[in-house]
């Protein structure tokens, strides 16, 4: 296990709305079981996350990314809170970019990378991301945005169905609930999504298609210090999705290529890149080429499946690197990582497509060392997650995208969230009123690696 010595603090930083997120227990679970103290930004005190035994503190606030006064003001409130400086650690898309362009007056109170101000953006844009790739060199999909329902007909007709249909800034609001990827099985399909894309006022990429198969998609996990060298640098194969062929990994498994690693460490010493990122790659067997589907500059949520022989994963590398000590040089271990409460549904698309059967999953399932949810040593997180899918699968059809919630109050709890805490403030185009910080009363840490009180 990597070894981490002072006492900075570390924030989980999450714009994102969706509650069941399990990155950002995965960061909080990985520095706390080293006696990080780590603080967490979540959406309320029924989030499964911040209910996790090695949260110091948890911060109820929804922030919009958009209002980027209201942003650094409420950050710079979080920052005294805690009294310290303290390493930063954004789960989605859009925390990475603002801190990226809207980061300097929070290098007081935080540590995060420095990246170009504009990189984060472009390798998150989805065809800002295939002009990047056609700079440097990168083999990428064929893709176009389109901007008419005649323009998307005719990349159709020139690459052929099935295609995928992508937002071109996914970390943005005002999508109505669309989903950031599908695929597009035929004509009308193209036609509804394309229409709806315009109602929504959401930009749309297409592209094209590449052939898959067993082991044929691939990630990239890693950490770029200062001098954009990546270390670790891990690589895996994504065996299972939800959505099908199309979503997040709910079944994966880390397998080292030298070849891929090489291919993407070379690509970030030539961008400058500083920071944790993670890779979606597909092998193509048309050309024999692996081609960078998407770019995410922040930590995946399947980050927890990656590790070296020393106990080190990305998040620890960041947080040793901020905090100026050495990150240790070890091969990545073979590991297998599932997401529980997404696994049983993909499963079923799966089965239905006729590519797995029950036999299949359960063997699939038996090799397992590393679950998203469930921890012997912090069950709450995993109970909760438990009741709001059972929540969701008894309200509402499974699958259906979450809209945004109302923006919370920005209150600060030490301990365990208070029953009966979570009254939430209406919603604004101004985002959270962050001017508004209720206290809650802190408890005494229930572990002896969490300290002192706050």
């Amino acid at each position: 296990m990597a070894r981490v010595t002072g006492s900075t603090p570390a924030v989980v930083l999450k714009f994102d709305p969706n509650v069941m997120h399990h990155g950002g227990l995965g960061v909080i679970r990985s520095l706390g079981r080293m006696g990080v103290p780590v603080y967490g930004v979540h959406e309320g005190p029924w989030a499964p996350a911040a209910h996790s035994r090695y949260l110091r503190g948890r911060f109820f606030w929804q922030p919009d990314p958009e209002d980027t006064e209201r942003v650094q003001a409420g950050l710079l409130r979080l920052g005294e809170r805690i009294g310290q400086p303290a390493v930063l650690v954004p789960t989605d898309d859009a925390g990475s970019i603002f801190l990226a362009e809207h980061g300097d007056r929070l290098r007081g109170h935080f540590l995060f990378p420095d990246p170009p101000r504009d990189l984060p953006r472009r390798v998150a844009g989805k065809y800002s991301l295939h002009e990047l790739c056609r700079e440097a060199g990168l083999p990428s999909p064929q893709a176009a945005v389109v901007e008419s329902l005649a323009a998307a007909r005719g990349f159709a007709a020139d690459a052929g169905f099935p295609l995928i249909a992508k937002l071109t800034t996914p970390w943005a609001g005002g999508h109505g609930g669309l989903r950031s990827t599908s695929i597009l099985a035929d004509a009308g399909q193209l036609d509804e999504t394309y229409r709806a894309c315009a109602e929504a006022g959401a930009g749309l990429m297409l592209q094209e298609f590449i052939p898959g198969g067993p082991g044929q998609d691939w990630f990239f996990h890693g950490y770029c210090d200062a001098s954009s060298t990546c270390r670790p640098a891990f690589t895996g194969v994504k065996e299972r999705s939800y959505p099908a062929h199309a979503g997040l990994t709910c079944l994966g498994r880390a397998e080292a290529n030298t070849e891929l690693s090489g291919q993407v460490t070379g690509l970030l010493k030539r961008l400058g890149y500083q920071g944790i990122l993670d890779l979606d790659l597909r092998f193509d067997p048309r050309d024999g080429q692996y081609k960078l589907l998407d770019f995410n500059p922040r930590i995946g949520a399947q980050f927890k499946l990656f590790r070296d022989a020393a106990g080190t994963d990305v998040a620890t590398a960041c947080y040793l690197d901020l905090t100026g000590q050495p990150i240790p040089e070890s091969e990545q271990v073979a590991r297998r990582f599932v997401v529980e409460n997404y696994d049983p549904i993909a499963a079923l698309s799966y089965w239905r497509r006729g590519e797995l059967g029950p036999g299949r999953w359960l063997a699939s399932l038996r090799t397992v060392d590393e679950t998203a949810w469930f921890a012997r040593d912090d069950l709450r997180p995993f109970g909760l997650m438990c009741v709001r899918m059972g929540w969701r699968i008894a309200t509402r059809p499974l699958g259906l995208p979450q809209g945004k919630a109302p923006a919370a109050d920005f209150r600060f709890s030490g301990g365990r969230a208070a029953a009966g805490s979570g009254r939430r403030a209406p919603r604004s185009r101004q985002g959270s009123p962050v001017s508004q910080i209720q206290t809650a009363r802190p408890t005494q840490p229930r572990s002896r690696k969490e300290g002192t009180r706050v």
